[in-house]
Protein backbone atom coordinates (compact mmCIF):
# COMPACT_ATOMS: atom_id res chain seq x y z
CA UNK A 1 0.00 0.00 0.00
CA UNK A 2 1.11 3.56 -0.68
CA UNK A 3 1.03 6.27 1.97
CA UNK A 4 -2.27 7.62 0.60
CA UNK A 5 -3.81 4.15 0.49
CA UNK A 6 -2.95 3.32 4.11
CA UNK A 7 -4.21 6.77 5.18
CA UNK A 8 -7.55 6.07 3.53
CA UNK A 9 -7.72 2.57 4.98
CA UNK A 10 -7.06 3.66 8.56
CA UNK A 11 -9.38 6.67 8.52
CA UNK A 12 -10.25 8.16 11.92
CA UNK A 13 -11.71 5.14 13.66
CA UNK A 14 -9.34 2.20 13.15
CA UNK A 15 -8.00 1.03 16.52
CA UNK A 16 -5.68 -1.85 15.49
CA UNK A 17 -3.63 -2.53 12.36
CA UNK A 18 -2.12 -5.82 11.22
CA UNK A 19 0.72 -4.25 9.25
CA UNK A 20 2.79 -5.37 6.29
CA UNK A 21 5.43 -3.16 4.65
CA UNK A 22 3.21 -0.13 3.99
CA UNK A 23 4.81 3.22 4.95
CA UNK A 24 3.55 4.06 8.44
CA UNK A 25 5.04 7.54 8.38
CA UNK A 26 4.62 10.47 10.75
CA UNK A 27 1.95 11.85 8.41
CA UNK A 28 0.02 8.57 8.54
CA UNK A 29 0.29 8.08 12.30
CA UNK A 30 -0.62 11.70 13.09
CA UNK A 31 -3.71 11.37 10.90
CA UNK A 32 -4.94 8.01 12.23
CA UNK A 33 -6.58 9.47 15.35
CA UNK A 34 -8.12 6.21 16.57
CA UNK A 35 -5.07 3.99 16.12
CA UNK A 36 -3.76 2.37 19.31
CA UNK A 37 -1.87 -0.75 18.16
CA UNK A 38 0.30 -1.72 15.16
CA UNK A 39 1.12 -5.45 14.93
CA UNK A 40 3.73 -5.85 12.18
CA UNK A 41 3.81 -9.14 10.34
CA UNK A 42 7.57 -9.55 9.96
CA UNK A 43 10.87 -8.80 11.64
CA UNK A 44 11.78 -5.27 10.52
CA UNK A 45 10.33 -2.05 11.90
CA UNK A 46 11.90 0.39 9.43
CA UNK A 47 8.52 0.95 7.71
CA UNK A 48 7.14 2.40 10.98
CA UNK A 49 8.07 5.86 12.28
CA UNK A 50 8.66 4.70 15.85
CA UNK A 51 9.10 8.24 17.20
CA UNK A 52 5.72 9.25 15.78
CA UNK A 53 4.19 6.07 17.21
CA UNK A 54 5.50 6.95 20.68
CA UNK A 55 4.26 10.53 20.40
CA UNK A 56 0.79 9.23 19.51
CA UNK A 57 0.80 6.51 22.22
CA UNK A 58 0.60 3.74 19.60
CA UNK A 59 2.00 0.36 20.67
CA UNK A 60 4.12 -1.37 18.00
CA UNK A 61 4.99 -5.07 17.88
CA UNK A 62 6.64 -7.38 15.34
CA UNK A 63 7.31 -11.10 14.81
CA UNK A 64 11.11 -11.45 14.70
CA UNK A 65 11.29 -15.18 15.30
CA UNK A 66 8.62 -16.34 12.84
CA UNK A 67 10.37 -15.47 9.51
CA UNK A 68 13.89 -16.36 10.70
CA UNK A 69 14.01 -19.89 9.32
CA UNK A 70 12.61 -18.84 5.95
CA UNK A 71 15.08 -15.98 5.52
CA UNK A 72 18.04 -18.06 6.67
CA UNK A 73 17.19 -20.88 4.24
CA UNK A 74 16.82 -18.39 1.36
CA UNK A 75 20.19 -16.90 2.35
CA UNK A 76 21.79 -20.32 2.04
CA UNK A 77 20.19 -20.74 -1.37
CA UNK A 78 21.60 -17.38 -2.45
CA UNK A 79 25.10 -18.22 -1.20
CA UNK A 80 25.14 -21.59 -2.95
CA UNK A 81 23.65 -20.14 -6.12
CA UNK A 82 26.48 -17.60 -6.44
CA UNK A 83 29.25 -20.01 -5.43
CA UNK A 84 28.14 -22.70 -7.88
CA UNK A 85 26.87 -20.23 -10.54
CA UNK A 86 23.52 -21.98 -10.68
CA UNK A 87 21.56 -19.09 -12.22
CA UNK A 88 24.02 -18.32 -15.02
CA UNK A 89 24.46 -22.03 -15.83
CA UNK A 90 20.68 -22.44 -16.01
CA UNK A 91 20.44 -19.53 -18.47
CA UNK A 92 23.19 -20.98 -20.69
CA UNK A 93 21.41 -24.35 -20.84
CA UNK A 94 18.22 -22.54 -21.82
CA UNK A 95 20.24 -20.96 -24.64
CA UNK A 96 21.18 -24.41 -25.93
CA UNK A 97 24.65 -24.63 -24.38
CA UNK A 98 26.05 -27.29 -22.05
CA UNK A 99 28.58 -25.42 -19.90
CA UNK A 100 31.00 -27.24 -17.62
CA UNK A 101 30.83 -24.50 -15.00
CA UNK A 102 33.43 -24.64 -12.25
CA UNK A 103 32.31 -22.98 -9.04
CA UNK A 104 33.56 -22.93 -5.46
CA UNK A 105 32.83 -24.95 -2.33
CA UNK A 106 31.04 -23.34 0.58
CA UNK A 107 33.16 -25.60 2.80
CA UNK A 108 36.27 -23.78 1.55
CA UNK A 109 34.99 -20.29 2.41
CA UNK A 110 35.25 -17.98 5.40
CA UNK A 111 31.72 -16.64 5.81
CA UNK A 112 31.37 -13.28 7.55
CA UNK A 113 27.96 -12.68 9.09
CA UNK A 114 27.08 -9.12 10.05
CA UNK A 115 24.37 -9.34 12.71
CA UNK A 116 23.87 -12.44 14.87
CA UNK A 117 20.20 -12.02 15.64
CA UNK A 118 17.39 -14.48 14.97
CA UNK A 119 18.38 -14.89 11.31
CA UNK A 120 22.15 -14.45 11.50
CA UNK A 121 22.48 -17.18 14.12
CA UNK A 122 20.62 -19.64 11.89
CA UNK A 123 22.71 -18.76 8.84
CA UNK A 124 25.86 -19.26 10.93
CA UNK A 125 24.69 -22.71 12.07
CA UNK A 126 23.85 -23.75 8.51
CA UNK A 127 27.23 -22.55 7.19
CA UNK A 128 29.00 -24.47 9.96
CA UNK A 129 27.03 -27.57 8.96
CA UNK A 130 28.46 -27.19 5.43
CA UNK A 131 31.98 -27.08 6.89
CA UNK A 132 32.63 -23.38 6.31
CA UNK A 133 34.59 -21.23 8.73
CA UNK A 134 32.25 -18.62 10.25
CA UNK A 135 33.19 -15.21 11.62
CA UNK A 136 30.71 -12.58 12.76
CA UNK A 137 30.28 -8.98 13.82
CA UNK A 138 27.58 -7.92 16.25
CA UNK A 139 28.19 -4.94 18.55
CA UNK A 140 25.50 -6.16 20.95
CA UNK A 141 27.15 -9.51 21.67
CA UNK A 142 30.07 -10.27 23.95
CA UNK A 143 30.29 -13.94 23.02
CA UNK A 144 28.76 -16.27 20.44
CA UNK A 145 28.85 -19.96 19.54
CA UNK A 146 32.29 -21.46 20.35
CA UNK A 147 32.85 -22.17 16.63
CA UNK A 148 32.16 -18.54 15.63
CA UNK A 149 34.80 -15.84 16.04
CA UNK A 150 33.43 -12.38 16.88
CA UNK A 151 35.42 -9.65 15.09
CA UNK A 152 35.29 -5.90 14.72
CA UNK A 153 33.46 -4.77 11.57
CA UNK A 154 36.55 -3.69 9.64
CA UNK A 155 38.41 -6.87 10.53
CA UNK A 156 35.51 -9.01 9.31
CA UNK A 157 35.26 -7.07 6.04
CA UNK A 158 38.97 -7.66 5.39
CA UNK A 159 38.86 -11.37 6.29
CA UNK A 160 35.69 -12.95 4.86
CA UNK A 161 35.29 -14.47 1.38
CA UNK A 162 31.49 -14.39 1.65
CA UNK A 163 29.76 -11.54 3.52
CA UNK A 164 26.09 -11.86 4.49
CA UNK A 165 24.07 -8.99 6.00
CA UNK A 166 21.53 -9.65 8.76
CA UNK A 167 20.99 -6.31 10.48
CA UNK A 168 18.13 -3.79 10.56
CA UNK A 169 18.14 -0.71 8.36
CA UNK A 170 18.47 2.69 10.03
CA UNK A 171 20.19 6.02 9.45
CA UNK A 172 23.25 4.53 11.15
CA UNK A 173 23.39 1.54 8.79
CA UNK A 174 22.46 3.40 5.56
CA UNK A 175 25.01 2.33 2.89
CA UNK A 176 26.99 0.36 5.45
CA UNK A 177 28.45 -1.35 2.40
CA UNK A 178 29.89 1.61 0.51
CA UNK A 179 32.76 2.14 -1.93
CA UNK A 180 35.10 2.60 1.03
CA UNK A 181 33.88 -0.59 2.70
CA UNK A 182 34.15 -2.58 -0.52
CA UNK A 183 37.72 -1.38 -1.04
CA UNK A 184 38.69 -3.15 2.21
CA UNK A 185 37.26 -6.49 1.05
CA UNK A 186 39.38 -9.24 -0.44
CA UNK A 187 39.39 -9.35 -4.25
CA UNK A 188 36.80 -11.93 -5.27
CA UNK A 189 34.51 -11.45 -2.27
CA UNK A 190 30.87 -12.48 -2.59
CA UNK A 191 28.20 -10.22 -1.07
CA UNK A 192 24.78 -11.44 0.13
CA UNK A 193 21.89 -9.25 1.25
CA UNK A 194 18.58 -10.70 2.40
CA UNK A 195 18.09 -7.97 5.04
CA UNK A 196 17.29 -4.47 3.75
CA UNK A 197 18.17 -2.75 0.47
CA UNK A 198 19.49 0.50 1.92
CA UNK A 199 22.38 -1.33 3.60
CA UNK A 200 24.26 -1.44 0.28
CA UNK A 201 25.26 1.45 -1.98
CA UNK A 202 24.13 -0.18 -5.22
CA UNK A 203 26.21 2.16 -7.39
CA UNK A 204 29.35 1.21 -5.46
CA UNK A 205 28.43 -2.47 -5.84
CA UNK A 206 28.05 -2.05 -9.61
CA UNK A 207 31.50 -0.44 -9.88
CA UNK A 208 33.03 -3.29 -7.85
CA UNK A 209 31.33 -5.87 -10.07
CA UNK A 210 32.62 -4.08 -13.18
CA UNK A 211 36.18 -4.12 -11.87
CA UNK A 212 35.91 -7.72 -10.67
CA UNK A 213 36.77 -6.77 -7.08
CA UNK A 214 33.41 -8.29 -6.09
CA UNK A 215 33.14 -11.71 -7.72
CA UNK A 216 29.38 -11.96 -7.32
CA UNK A 217 26.40 -10.86 -5.30
CA UNK A 218 22.99 -12.19 -4.34
CA UNK A 219 20.28 -9.74 -3.37
CA UNK A 220 16.73 -10.28 -2.13
CA UNK A 221 16.26 -6.60 -1.26
CA UNK A 222 16.86 -3.30 -3.04
CA UNK A 223 16.72 0.42 -2.33
CA UNK A 224 13.85 0.79 -4.80
CA UNK A 225 11.42 -2.11 -5.21
CA UNK A 226 10.37 -3.45 -7.67
CA UNK A 227 13.98 -3.23 -8.88
CA UNK A 228 14.58 -2.22 -12.51
CA UNK A 229 18.20 -1.02 -12.38
CA UNK A 230 21.54 -1.90 -14.00
CA UNK A 231 22.24 -4.90 -11.74
CA UNK A 232 19.86 -6.78 -14.04
CA UNK A 233 22.65 -6.84 -16.63
CA UNK A 234 25.16 -8.84 -14.54
CA UNK A 235 25.28 -12.62 -14.88
CA UNK A 236 27.17 -12.92 -11.59
CA UNK A 237 24.31 -11.30 -9.64
CA UNK A 238 21.46 -13.45 -8.35
CA UNK A 239 18.27 -11.54 -7.57
CA UNK A 240 15.05 -12.49 -5.85
CA UNK A 241 12.04 -10.23 -5.29
CA UNK A 242 12.04 -9.64 -1.49
CA UNK A 243 10.79 -13.18 -0.86
CA UNK A 244 12.87 -13.90 2.25
CA UNK A 245 9.90 -14.59 4.53
CA UNK A 246 7.66 -16.01 1.81
CA UNK A 247 7.73 -19.65 2.78
CA UNK A 248 4.24 -21.00 3.38
CA UNK A 249 4.97 -22.36 6.85
CA UNK A 250 6.77 -19.23 8.06
CA UNK A 251 4.18 -16.90 6.60
CA UNK A 252 1.39 -18.68 8.45
CA UNK A 253 3.32 -18.47 11.71
CA UNK A 254 4.04 -14.76 11.18
CA UNK A 255 0.39 -13.94 10.60
CA UNK A 256 -0.77 -15.92 13.63
CA UNK A 257 1.86 -14.30 15.85
CA UNK A 258 0.96 -10.82 14.60
CA UNK A 259 -2.71 -11.50 15.35
CA UNK A 260 -1.80 -12.76 18.84
CA UNK A 261 0.30 -9.63 19.43
CA UNK A 262 -2.60 -7.46 18.37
Amino acid sequence: LSEDEILALLGDDTIGLLAGIEPLTKKVLNSAHGLKVIARCGAGLDSVDLDAARQNDILVSNTPEAPAQAVSELTMGLILSVLRQIGSTHRLIQDGQWPRTQGNLLAAQTVGIIGLGHIGRRVAALCLAFGAKVIAHDPYLQQAHPDISLLQFEQLIKTANVISLHIPYSQNTHHLISADTISLMKPGTILINAARGGLIDENALIEALKSGHIAGAALDVFEQEPYQGPLLNYNNVVMTSHIGSLAKESRQRMELEAAENL
